[in-house]
């Protein structure tokens, strides 16, 4: 009886591995959940380059007419008004990361195959790194300047309009008493609603919705907000209408408040002073539609990574390569945040 068997290196086993590798990977991640191909998603995935050669995708924005338009039989020749555009763009490059067995001795003294734990090792690296990137990203983090950690694009600082701080003008400012409250988000949202462009909530179950992402000691601080109308506004709209059954964006939600779904995120950084990170403070970033976009080379679609295993030492040892071209990076036009606000606030450790 002969075994079918698929060794190191056989195509059919590296496409399976290469498929595991990102699906489960990004099945990990957090930002996941709030990507799609569509202008209404909260991170827009940008196919071009996964389809066809180049490493830049340019993607524009079309500003709202306002000129007062010709009543009557006034002559509309010459009254016309240009249209007005802006663009941004993605930039896509490669990161790469492996593992290598010390050899077959060390790998006949462990009960578990070294094939199958470099893959989950690369599956939780690469969640993380792509959550590390998006919140990097959104918060406009720039004391992290390694590209690797910010979607292999370089933060940009967030706009001073849609720079929101807790109790002060300058983050520099923040001191104890400057905790987040519900008021910040009202903020968020009365400063998202009057900005020129608008920013544009997801559409959720056909309601408009926004999406604000807090870091752990900013949720300690509302929930233990003894003011009157703070947690318990949360907690009596904990899930409107019963739309979160089959919602990816409600998936581990805190609740709503004034049309924002609330999520607790531990990777958001801290408040920034003079390039350096603040002790004591973190960024919460709200965000609406197209806050973001995602980008993959040709080849490297999200369920697609490259995937390489080599023999080393006559056979001995054997090293497993993970690796993918992409970026990602939140949208910026005419050098204006367009689907973020940053909320800073003082957040210490309990």
């Amino acid at each position: 009886m002969a075994d079918s068997t698929w060794g190191v290196n056989d195509p059919l086993a590296v496409k399976l591995f290469s498929k595991r590798l990102i699906r489960e990977a990004l099945k990990a991640t957090f930002a996941n959940q709030f990507m799609g191909e569509s202008q209404d998603d909260l991170i827009q995935e940008k196919p071009e380059t996964s389809k066809g050669a180049g490493d830049k995708v340019t993607f524009g924005l079309r500003m709202q007419l306002t000129g007062d338009g010709v009543s009557g039989d006034g002559t509309l020749e010459g009254n016309e008004e240009a249209l007005v555009t802006y663009s941004d763009a993605i930039t896509i490059n490669q990161l790469r990361h492996a593992v290598r067995s010390s050899g077959k001795m060390s790998e006949q003294r462990v009960p578990f195959s070294v094939r199958e734990e470099a893959m989950s090792g690369l599956r939780d690296w690469w969640a993380a790194r792509i959550d590390t990137w998006f919140a990097n990203q959104i918060a406009g983090y720039t004391v992290q300047t390694d590209t690797r950690y910010t979607g292999m694009i370089a933060t940009i600082a967030p706009t001073t309009a849609q720079l929101l701080i807790q109790g002060e003008t300058t983050e520099s400012a923040l001191i104890s008493t400057d905790t987040a409250t519900l008021g910040l988000i009202d903020r968020a949202v009365a400063t998202a609603k009057t900005l020129t462009p608008v920013i544009r909530p997801l559409m959720v179950s056909g309601k408009p919705m926004y999406v604000a992402f807090f870091h752990p000691y900013q949720v300690r601080s509302l929930r233990t907000s003894t003011s009157t109308g703070q947690w318990l506004d949360i907690q009596k709209a904990a899930m409107q209408g019963g739309q979160v059954d089959d919602n990816p964006i409600f998936t581990g939600a805190l609740g709503i408040y004034n049309n924002v779904i609330l999520h607790e995120w531990t990777r958001l950084p801290a408040a920034v002073n003079a390039g350096a990170a603040m002790a004591n403070t973190k960024r919460a970033v709200f965000c609406g539609a197209q806050a973001a976009v995602y980008a993959t080379g040709q080849g490297n679609s999200t369920d697609q990574p490259n995937w390489y295993e080599q023999l080393f030492d006559y056979g001995n040892k054997l090293g497993v390569a993970g690796g993918m071209i992409a970026a990602l990076k939140k949208t910026v036009f005419n050098s204006a945040d367009f689907g973020t606000i940053v909320m800073s606030s003082y957040a210490a450790a309990p």
